[in-house]
């Protein structure tokens, strides 16, 4: 199973804040992808806060969580610099079972005499 996750990176400069929203699934094994935003952000408006909203994620372990945190908290290069927010889901969404019809057809097209693999039709 692919776990993939995408930020969506919103900066307020009006009010000294930028936003990253992280969609998909954040996992133990993705999280660390979250940092670099994050060192980012602080580039962008030094003092700013910075809120990690994992609100919109379709899947979120808390294990990864807990690293996120911890590489947060422990990071060198955000000393001396505004706050980090993790915004939760309450409870954290588990994993959904994959659906049968996206196997079959991925890009919602069909596939026949004439059509290129991969391709909708």
């Amino acid at each position: 199973m692919d776990h993939h996750a995408a930020v969506l990176v919103q900066v307020d400069p009006l009010s000294a804040s930028v936003r990253l929203v992280v969609s998909g699934c954040l996992t133990e094994r993705n999280q660390q992808a979250v940092r670099p935003f994050v060192v980012r952000a602080r580039t962008l408006i030094p003092p700013a806060t910075v809120t990690v909203d994992l609100t919109g994620a379709d899947h979120v372990e808390a294990a990864a969580v807990d690293l996120l945190r911890w590489t947060l908290d422990e990071d060198a290069m955000l000393e001396g610099s505004g706050p980090v927010e993790l915004l939760l889901p309450d409870p954290l969404p588990g994993h959904r079972p994959a659906q049968p019809d996206r196997l079959l057809a991925p890009y919602g097209g069909r596939r026949g005499p004439g059509t290129t693999p991969g391709l909708a039709a």
